[in-house]
């Protein structure tokens, strides 16, 4: 049976720097969880494209520290993003098996609306 998990979180970025000779850029970021996930991030993201024109995509990788809802532990989020004809689409889960502590077997998806700013998650979860 899922569970859902909600609240708002804060990112920082660092400036882009150049990857495989300039194909793809390479930002860290953390992040503070806030709600029924307290916790925090690191993490690190790979685009490519030209968000500009509308044609972009990303790929990122965070490991997660802290309580979810009861539990505490970690776990790793994994997500694809993607930005074609000016239209984004995003994938975010927990990695299978990436699970410690309480949060052991925790498997899920998170679906992100921003607001004013302000950074939205719900996060639907179980455990296997």
């Amino acid at each position: 049976m899922k569970v859902i998990a909600r609240g708002t979180f804060e990112i920082t970025m660092s400036p882009p720097a150049a990857e495989l000779d300039g194909a793809a850029a390479r930002i860290d970021f953390d992040k503070t969880f806030h709600g029924d996930l307290d916790a925090a991030s690191r993490g690190i993201l790979l685009s490519a494209g030209d968000p500009a024109t509308g044609h972009a995509g990303y790929v990122a990788l965070e490991a997660v520290s802290g309580r979810l809802h009861e539990r505490t532990g970690g776990f790793a989020f994994q997500q694809l993003g993607q930005l074609t004809g000016g239209e984004p689409t995003l994938r975010y889960a927990i990695v299978p098996g990436s699970g410690t502590g309480e949060l052991a077997g925790v498997v899920g998806t998170l679906d992100l609306r921003v607001e004013d700013g302000v950074h939205h998650y719900s996060l639907a979860y179980s455990f296997a």
